[in-house]
């Protein structure tokens, strides 16, 4: 059995779950809508302020949809109740973050700067203090797309192994390497 799978989700008040015939989830909260389609060897009840997936089978491939259609859609419960935030900071020297509307403008030491169109589902804000690292904050409820845009965003300018410039995520610990022992 599947230890994930067969975890029931909870849901707040103010979080409605709806499933139609053709297993398509629909999931509305204070903070918006998301939708999505599941496997048909998934079966999905609702009740009580409670989800719970079960499966057809004990096929490897079924065991494996168990797991993942629960941590989806207890993504989409959170993301649709609370949402979720990503910060990213742009370590090195002239490096800026600049926004608007939901256009990204990045100077990340290359010749040209760099224009980054991002989803309307993702709110945009960046901040720029003296004395510390410009940030890039990204707000969304679709964790998916959120993690998909701000990986994108970082592939940009990867942070190296030597001085750690390029583009983190806030807390990330880099592994640093050692540079040239001094000549004799």
């Amino acid at each position: 059995m599947s230890r994930i799978g067969k975890l029931p989700i909870s849901f707040p008040k103010g979080v409605e779950v709806k499933v139609s015939d053709k297993n398509f989830v629909t999931v509305k909260g204070p903070k918006g809508e998301l939708q999505r389609s599941v496997d048909t060897a998934i079966h999905i009840a609702v009740e009580e302020g409670k989800v719970t997936l079960t499966r057809a089978t004990e096929q490897k491939r079924h065991k494996a949809m168990h797991g993942l259609y629960r941590s989806l859609l207890a993504n989409m419960i959170e993301g649709v109740s609370n949402g979720y935030k990503v910060t990213q900071e742009l370590v090195g020297v002239g490096y800026r973050a600049a926004h608007k509307a939901q256009t990204l403008e990045l100077t990340l030491g290359y010749s040209h700067n760099i224009t980054f169109e991002l989803p309307v589902e993702i709110k945009l804000n960046t901040v720029t203090e003296k004395g510390k690292n410009p940030s890039v904050i990204l707000e969304s409820v679709d964790k998916e797309l959120l993690g998909l845009v701000a990986a994108k965003i970082r592939s940009l300018r990867k942070p190296e192994p030597y001085k750690g410039k390029g583009i983190k995520f806030a807390g990330e610990i880099l592994r640093r390497k050692a540079g040239k022992a001094a000549g004799k």
